[in-house]
């Protein structure tokens, strides 16, 4: 059996009873270490208040070993319970679609526990999940790669009058282009990008595409570590947000569309006065 089990947001507490149960019944734990990370990271220190909770000895299976080597965890499904642990839930990223797919294509039963997960927790904030439309993801640009085809769907998004959930990207264990042309994989250091460089980088696309999907005067909402105790929930202009420091990993950003007068209501108390004086925890 496979087991793809959902830790949610916060720390080791946010996992659900049943998915505690289906992980200490397991003979082999796995922690997907690279679409997400709980509010305490993947140190060494994170992962022994893991297992000592689980009673049990867990892997990183980064996104090398998920992606190419998914197999070996398959194989074991089938001769023991497996446990694969995604932070939110493990819907939130299509790699774990794909691991559900292989596994019941090999003959292998998966039970999933579900879990909070962003798509569901930027509810906090008082905009209703409803009135969102299709999320984005953006990524990292680089010096010769500066993908642009979130600013459609945010377009479209503004022009139904429906909020946009932005996805910042988060580059852990990627291989250096350079090592990548030698022939021998060395990894850049960890990247988690920030609400600062996320507007910068809307802010480059609406310039250079200057359809007027959004700008600097556009109201949106920032939150930093959402589902752990010191969470961070701002709402503002871009600009506003954008000379706020959110501090540590990890960020995402919401593009406020038509407002309802309660979401209106709602959004009020997160609203800066100045950039220094904000936060909902």
């Amino acid at each position: 059996m496979l087991y793809i089990i959902g830790l949610g947001l916060g720390d080791e507490k946010d996992i659900t009873l049943r998915g505690l149960e289906a992980v200490k019944k397991c003979e082999k734990v796995y922690i997907e270490a690279y679409t997400s990370l709980l509010s305490f990271g993947l140190s060494s220190n994170g992962l022994s208040t893991l297992e000592e909770l689980y009673g049990k000895m867990i892997t990183l299976a980064d996104r090398e070993m998920v992606e190419e080597r998914a197999d070996v965890i398959i194989s074991e499904a089938r001769d023991f319970d497996v446990a694969f642990l995604v932070v939110g839930d493990p819907f939130g990223a299509t790699t774990h679609t794909d691991l559900v797919v292989r596994a019941k294509q090999s003959g292998i039963n998966v039970k999933v526990v579900h879990n909070a997960s962003v798509m569901n927790a930027i509810g906090l904030c008082g905009l209703q999940l409803y009135r969102y439309g299709e999320t984005v993801s953006v990524p990292f640009f680089t010096e010769t790669w500066r993908p642009d085809s979130f600013y459609e769907k945010i377009q479209r998004n503004r022009t139904l009058g429906l909020h946009t959930l932005c996805l910042l990207d988060i580059r852990v264990k990627e291989p250096s282009l350079a090592s990548l042309c030698r022939g021998r994989k060395q990894y850049e250091p960890p990247r988690y990008m920030t609400i600062s460089t996320a507007i910068e980088q809307l802010l480059e696309v609406e310039q250079a595409r200057g359809a007027f999907a959004y700008g600097e005067d556009t109201t949106c909402v920032g939150f930093a570590r959402l589902g752990s105790e010191d969470q961070i929930v701002v709402a503002g202009s871009m600009k506003q947000l954008q000379a706020i420091d959110f501090g540590p990993p990890l960020h995402c950003l919401v593009i406020v569309g038509k407002t309802h007068p309660v979401e209106d209501e709602m959004l009020g108390f997160l609203t800066t006065k100045e950039t220094s004086d904000h936060a909902l925890q």
